[in-house]
């Protein structure tokens, strides 16, 4: 009987083992592999620096007329850019799940008329190619922090990005999903703090106001916050803002939509025009005491 276990493996199929990428002296989100804050130009729009960039817009496209009416709203406002959902990630199978195509055709629409950039979510690598025709800026949401294979992959577009923090990941894994995206050459990343999950149950999420300067601290990347998801009701995101911008937050990202009560997503956590634009005259007189400049 031959005990012999050992089997003969083909030239040419051994696994390479060593690592995408060469690991640098330090971590590319680091301090110490860049000292100074990183800016992040979108077609004139700067993210990062003594400026505070707001973005605002719905939780997701329904229509035309809601799309426009909401666009031109937070632009008179003084929103610089513009975020509406074409693909929805929806912890129930039975939610709308977002117009797809047909909302990106929109979203094209609103930057052909308004010249305002465009933020909308990618999900799946699938839909990257579509989604990087439509926007300015990619964002890649709480649920996806950790795919790292949609981080690669969005990383090789070259499209700004902004990463949401996962709901349950600590400061040095956000970092690390947002070093996946750095590693593959695109420097234009935003980081966004929208709130963990902890036990308190009288909002969403609960914001981590202390993760702002400790990433501040940390990396040189942009950090801006969405008060919208972390609290989950509208009456509370005006103060949530204001506090992310004492914190030093690099800007926002807010959900408006023209009729909340009727929105097909997050309506209780989404401001009216007229709400947004109080919320945004609030900032413009903070905005100079912090040495900050609404973008």
């Amino acid at each position: 009987m031959n005990n012999d276990t050992s089997c003969n493996i083909p030239s040419g199929c051994e696994i390479d083992l060593s690592p995408a990428h060469a690991k640098p002296a330090a971590m590319l989100y680091s301090r110490k592999a860049q000292a100074t804050d990183t800016i992040i130009d979108i077609n004139g729009v700067k993210i990062g620096g003594r400026g505070f960039a707001v973005i605002a817009g719905p939780c997701s496209v329904e229509s035309r007329q809601q799309l426009f009416a909401t666009a031109y709203g937070v632009h008179a406002a003084g929103a610089v850019v513009f975020r509406g959902g074409a693909f929805k990630p929806r912890t129930s199978p039975y939610s709308f799940q977002g117009g797809g195509q047909k909302a990106l055709d929109l979203l094209k629409d609103v930057n052909r008329e308004l010249h305002i950039p465009i933020i909308t979510e990618v999900m799946d690598t699938e839909d990257l190619e579509a989604v990087c025709q439509s926007a300015d800026i990619l964002q890649i949401g709480s649920r996806n922090c950790q795919n790292f294979s949609l981080l690669k992959k969005a990383g090789r577009t070259g499209k700004p990005i902004l990463l949401k923090r996962g709901y349950m990941n600590t400061v040095d894994e956000f970092l690390l999903s947002a070093e996946y995206i750095l590693a593959e050459g695109n420097p234009n990343v935003i980081l966004c703090e929208r709130g963990i999950r902890t036990f308190e149950t009288s909002t969403r999420n609960t914001l981590d106001i202390a993760a702002i300067p400790v990433l501040k601290d940390r990396t040189h990347l942009p950090v801006v916050v969405d008060p919208s998801h972390a609290c989950g009701h509208s009456q509370y995101v005006p103060a949530l803002a204001k506090a992310a911008m004492a914190a030093g937050a690099d800007g926002l990202i807010v959900e408006v939509h023209i009729h909340p009560e009727t929105a097909l997503c997050d309506g209780e956590q989404s401001l009216s025009p007229n709400q947004f634009a109080e919320l945004m005259d609030d900032l413009r007189i903070m905005a100079p005491a912090l040495n900050r400049k609404l973008a």
